[in-house]
């Protein structure tokens, strides 16, 4: 195994998104036809506004010492529950992917005011904090999970994620050890897509169908792999939506770490603007 797939650490606690048995065959993701062809529907059937979604990472406290990527990508426990309350004082309603999809390509109705809760790396609070503050207004997240860190410390375990799909959450695939989609070569495809999907849905016993790249890089020859790979929905971090591929690129908006619920919603709603 080569070794740098065994790089893991607290650093990729927020530098995502910021952040395996028997030989298997691997999914044909970059001839020329592929990455000619869009692999979902085009900008010109994706019908509707877009729905805002927010990406959060670490649920903690800012500590003293913390580099621009720890603060950037960290909320305090008190303003994640503030801004939860304030998504539900103002009306919103929480979606799935599928929702989602089936929204802009079949034309199926959305709540009135709908949005997406993501939750990007596994990170033990996100269950412990995040969800039982969701579950307070009936609010369901995603959370993408990278399959190395289940079971470390600071990290979901396996009985964690399977608790999340039983309550009406959604698990979706952050790859295996959070490597950036658009280095991948040969094996890495199964390795870090294939693999950590099926691990996934033996562990909820549901399908796994949203991917969150990691970095919010992406390229055409992943979402291709992606649809190959029985996923359907895809999101970024950071980086403006594909109009040929637009459920494959969608994108989010960091969840910030803000006191202002007035500043926070605002922030929502020019999101999809």
């Amino acid at each position: 195994m080569n070794p740098r797939l065994y790089f893991f650490g607290l650093t990729i606690l927020l530098a995502g998104c910021s952040q395996p048995e028997q030989k298997e065959k691997v999914i044909p993701v970059a001839t020329k036809d592929s990455i000619a062809k869009p692999a979902v529907d085009t900008a010109k059937s994706f019908k509707g506004k877009k729905v805002p979604v927010l990406c959060y990472h670490a649920i903690r406290e800012i500590q003293k010492g913390d580099g621009p990527d720890q603060k950037a990508y960290s909320v305090s426990p008190e303003n994640f529950a503030l801004q939860m309350k304030a998504l539900a004082d103002n009306g919103y309603t929480t979606i799935t992917p599928d929702q989602l999809k089936d929204f802009h390509t079949a034309n199926k109705p959305l709540p009135e005011k709908p949005i997406m809760i993501t939750f990007d790396d596994g990170r033990k609070e996100q269950v412990t904090i995040g969800a039982t503050e969701m579950e307070k207004y009936n609010f369901r997240g995603v959370f993408y999970i990278m399959t190395v860190s289940l079971g470390r410390s600071h990290y979901m375990s396996r009985a964690d994620v399977k608790m999340l799909a039983d309550k009406g959450h959604v698990i979706g695939s952050h790859t295996w050890d959070h490597h950036r989609v658009t280095g991948y070569k040969g094996d890495d495809w199964t390795l870090q897509i294939t693999k950590p999907k099926k691990q996934l849905e033996e562990m909820t016993g549901k399908p796994v169908t949203s991917f969150a790249y990691p970095n919010g890089a992406w390229n055409a020859a992943a979402a291709d792999s992606l649809k190959s790979n029985g996923f359907t929905t895809a999101f970024l971090f950071g980086t403006k939506q594909n109009a040929e591929r637009p459920l494959y690129t969608y994108e989010r908006l960091n969840g910030p770490n803000i006191s202002n619920m007035e500043k926070f919603i605002a922030r929502v709603q020019k999101s999809v603007e």
